[in-house]
């Protein structure tokens, strides 16, 4: 891309081209994951879909071409609650080179009980943070590979007033479904930051960045049949809410913008551009509990512990602990 194209303003309509590229969006079956497919494929680049229902991403693929025909879109199935699974997958996408993963599947929960993966994992915890910590690891080879890749972590407003507790990440003593949800959002975000610095630190071309949507709603969020259908009457009762929140297709920006944007650099921020809720994409300042370097640093110790990987092995011992001044 020149120099030229790169100082145009960002169109969030008109995305720049990305042929050639191969993008992985998790949980690109749904929600604001399907509409980061959707509009990514719209630039030429190869979408996959990271799905662990077969059915429901062979739904979302058949709404992209739909609304982008000329779409090359595929899936591979991707189970992030189940972490001994997640080698295998990252081997069925048959590349030699990822040039960016959107991290952006989840489980939110609403109600109790607690639930725990086949592994003794919380569920949410797992799939949020954990998941992606080590689906990280399997995919940093295809990474490298790329001249200048992108680990995009799509993190959550909620998290904005969560406070990580390192002595119950699993929320055995304290669990309540919004919190635990929250928190691993956090997790989430706090690790996109730190693997950033490590990244810098090992020399490492591929770099960082977190995202946020805002404030989402489905019934702002346009039809995509079947993958999502709004009602006359839910898109008459959400309307008052466009006046501070947005659908999740405008959700998707910053996680696009994130992917394509040459001007974006590494531990940055992005979201939207009014209060942090809707709008266009922009930067914004790093929230100070995310950017907390000591606990991220104990985060990672602590998933790589429950994981049993380690994104930073992959590319050498100056990746593997972060030099002290940049601490």
């Amino acid at each position: 891309m020149s120099s030229q194209s790169a100082r145009q303003p960002w169109n969030v309509r008109r995305l720049p081209r990305a042929d050639g590229r191969v993008f992985l969006v998790t949980g690109g079956n749904a929600g604001i994951g399907y509409f980061v497919a959707e509009q990514l494929s719209t630039t030429g680049a190869t979408v996959v879909l990271g799905s662990r229902d077969t059915a429901k991403a062979e739904a979302a693929m058949a709404s992209i071409r739909a609304h982008v025909p000329d779409a090359r879109v595929r899936a591979v199935r991707l189970d992030l609650a189940d972490l001994s699974s997640l080698a295998a997958s990252v081997a069925a996408l048959g590349v030699r080179r990822l040039d960016a993963v959107v991290n952006n599947a989840g489980v939110a929960l609403d109600d109790p009980p607690r639930r725990e993966t086949a592994d003794g994992l919380e569920l949410m915890f797992a799939t949020n943070h954990l998941g992606h910590f080590a689906l990280t690891r399997w995919l940093m080879p295809l990474l490298s590979a790329a001249p200048a890749a992108r680990v995009v972590t799509t993190g959550s407003f909620a998290a904005k007033s969560e406070r990580l507790d390192l002595d119950d990440l699993q929320s055995r003593e304290d669990y309540r479904p919004k919190r635990t949800y929250g928190r691993s959002k956090l997790a989430q975000m706090s690790f996109g930051v730190e693997l950033d610095r490590r990244l810098r630190a090992a020399g490492s071309s591929v770099t960082s960045v977190v995202a946020h949507p805002g404030g989402a709603l489905d019934s702002l969020t346009p039809s995509r049949p079947p993958v999502h259908a709004r009602s006359a009457k839910a898109r008459l009762g959400g309307a008052p809410a466009a006046l501070l929140v947005q659908g999740k297709d405008a959700g998707a920006w910053p996680a696009v913008r994130a992917v394509l944007d040459p001007s974006v650099h590494g531990g940055l921020l992005w979201g939207p551009r009014v209060f942090g809720l809707r709008g266009e994409p922009r930067p914004e300042p790093v929230w100070s509990h995310v950017a907390d370097r000591s606990v991220a640093a104990r985060l990672w110790d602590a998933s790589r512990d429950l994981t049993g990987v380690d994104p930073a092995t992959v590319l050498g011992q100056r990746l593997r602990k972060v030099p002290s001044a940049l601490l």
